[in-house]
């Protein structure tokens, strides 16, 4: 038997756990080990290790180890490790080995099938290197879902009674919050937001500077100017952050050798927790932006959330629970293992997957908005963010030019009204037939899977000629790329809704030039059956749009565009059959 295991793929540590119908336990080592540390080396002789043995050859040798790969999954991002180059992907693949052999070794099985979760704010692209890393692994992945969902699976399986959950989720490289109603075996993931570069990491980083600069005054050591020595400091960082977790004051010690007098010295220095929560004050501010924006999208108020759980190891952290009673003015949820939840929960969506008997319905969302790219450069949202998935929609779109030939599809993710400020998925070409502008009719239609894989599909409704994208990893933008893109999103909303309206009306008065000089030409449909009457209104109609469009005028551009368009319909009525359709409102140009 193949066991379908669920794995929590983390920037510091991952985990494995197992559901066998009744209950999920995390998977350990011979011994008793629960987490794996999330880091990839090379020893002397060439040999890759993962896990506890590659985080033992990085303390000696820094430049053979690889720390935190999460945060560069989804990107061109490549490193060198025994002088061969690996992908992101490449270096998790080796994580997922560690955690399949260990649960191989426990269970007395071969793994071949699972589940694993990534951030709920991950990026497409970062979720497809994700889904790539596991067949790299030799993994079925059955599903990739969001950590927070997963966390509320395993929170929320035997819950009853209908409840609002928040849930946090600080892990090692980046912080979500997600929103869910959970109740009667349904999980509704309402909304969800983050911040895909904030995590432990940052608070060990802070505590870091805190220890170099001191032990700087001390002794004139510098630890940052050695590789070694850097990484030693900065584990002693991490297990400073962690004593904090428990007690109001840290102490660290940091021996080290000078290399002119060959003689050891040993580094002191205490941290109280009331300075360490001063200086990452800031970090712990990143986690309200998007809290509130989670809020405002779910249409919630603070006082409607009837629980807060914390997950992820960093949620230890007192000044992140002290955040939640200020925010939220309730006590934080603690009764589960902030570092283990993930996994079990992925754990019992693997069992589900595979057939096990337990009755639950996981009903999860897109992060961000998916379309393409029309006329004027402008961005056609055909999924908004936070839609339940999976889902699919389509919308029509016409030729933007006489004669075209052919349609460029490109796909985008976002929520800029600009399409140049969102992220490009990637794009193709439709053949179409060639027609005056505005009259071709293309069907785009958009399919998201239960994993948010997506595939977008175009159609020429005139000659069912088709074609299709298949969405990869590489072609997106870097993460930091998109970070700064959703930061923008907001700054520059008023911005992109002025241009937006500016470009569609501008689109819509020339398409109703177009078609007035039709009718005033003689072949239009309505042609010269039009008593003079309706041949004035549309001489003078059409008249005034061409000033305006000159003109500059948006405002009295779109008032004197919808008496056009009445005066052209008026042609219709009075015409001798159905006129040729300019592009309806309904209908976007495509490029």
């Amino acid at each position: 038997m193949h066991e379908a295991i669920g794995i929590d793929l983390g920037t510091t540590f991952s985990v494995a756990a197992l559901y066998d119908g009744r209950r999920a336990e995390v998977i350990t080592d011979a011994a008793g080990e629960r987490l794996l540390p999330s880091v990839v080396a090379v020893d002397a002789g060439g040999r890759v290790l993962a896990g506890a043995p590659a985080r033992a050859r990085a303390e000696a040798e820094p430049d053979d180890a690889v720390f935190s790969i999460k945060r560069r999954m989804g990107t061109a991002h490549v490193v060198s490790l025994g002088g061969r180059r690996m992908t992101p992907q490449e270096v998790s693949a080796r994580i997922l080995e560690g955690v399949k052999a260990r649960a191989a070794a426990r269970l007395g099985t071969e793994i071949r099938r699972a589940v694993i979760t990534v951030p709920a704010y991950f990026t497409h692209t970062q979720r497809q290197a994700t889904l790539e890393a596991g067949r790299l692994a030799g993994l079925q992945v059955l599903r990739v879902i969001n950590e927070p969902t997963a966390a509320a699976l395993a929170y929320g399986l035997d819950r009853e009674d209908l409840q609002t959950v928040l849930i946090w989720d600080l892990g090692g490289g980046t912080f979500d919050v997600s929103i869910l109603e959970l109740g009667d075996g349904l999980f509704e993931v309402k909304a969800v937001n983050g911040d895909n570069h904030l995590g432990g990491d940052d608070w060990d980083e802070v505590m870091l500077m805190l220890l170099a600069e001191r032990f700087r005054r001390q002794s004139g050591f510098d630890v940052l100017a050695d590789r070694r020595l850097r990484r030693r400091a900065l584990d002693a960082a991490e297990k400073a952050k962690r004593d904090l977790s428990d007690h109001a004051e840290a102490f660290v010690s940091l021996t080290v050798a000078s290399a002119e007098t060959d003689r050891h010295h040993e580094l002191q220095s205490r941290v109280r927790r009331a300075e360490f929560e001063a200086a990452t004050r800031h970090l712990l501010g990143r986690m309200v932006g998007p809290t509130r924006q989670a809020l405002k999208d779910a249409r919630l108020e603070v006082d409607q959330i009837d629980r807060v759980v914390l997950v992820g190891g960093s949620t230890r952290m007192p000044a992140v629970r002290a955040l939640v009673r200020e925010m939220f003015r309730q006590e934080p949820y603690t009764k589960v293992n902030p570092d283990e939840v993930v996994a079990i929960g992925a754990a019992v969506q693997a069992g589900m997957l595979s057939g096990l008997p337990r009755r639950a319905v996981l009903v999860d969302v897109i992060p961000l908005s998916l379309g393409i790219k029309t006329e004027g450069r402008l961005f056609s949202r055909l999924i908004r963010r936070n839609t339940t998935i999976p889902c699919s929609a389509n919308r029509l779109f016409t030729n933007a030019a006489d004669g075209q030939q052919s349609m460029n599809i490109e796909v985008l993710q976002g929520e800029r009204e600009v399409a140049g400020e969102n992220v490009s998925l990637g794009s193709f070409n439709l053949d179409i037939h060639p027609l005056e502008r505005g009259r071709g009719r293309v069907e785009v239609t958009f399919f998201v899977d239960a994993d948010g894989v997506v595939r977008v599909e175009a159609e020429d409704l005139r000659t069912d000629e088709c074609s299709s994208i298949e969405i990869r990893s590489d072609a997106l933008l870097g993460e930091a790329d998109v970070r700064a893109r959703l930061r923008e999103a907001e700054a520059f909303y008023a911005e992109d809704r002025r241009r937006r309206r500016e470009f569609e009306a501008r689109t819509r008065a020339r398409n109703a030039l177009s078609e007035s000089a039709a009718i005033l030409a003689g072949t239009g449909d309505a042609g010269e059956q039009l008593p003079d009457e309706r041949v004035a209104d549309i001489q003078q109609a059409h008249a005034t749009l061409e000033t305006l469009l000159a003109d500059g005028d948006i405002e009295r551009l779109a008032a004197e565009t919808d008496k056009a368009v009445a005066a052209i319909q008026a042609a219709e009525r009075a015409g001798a059959g159905a006129r040729r359709a300019g592009i309806p409102e309904s209908v976007e140009s495509a490029q």
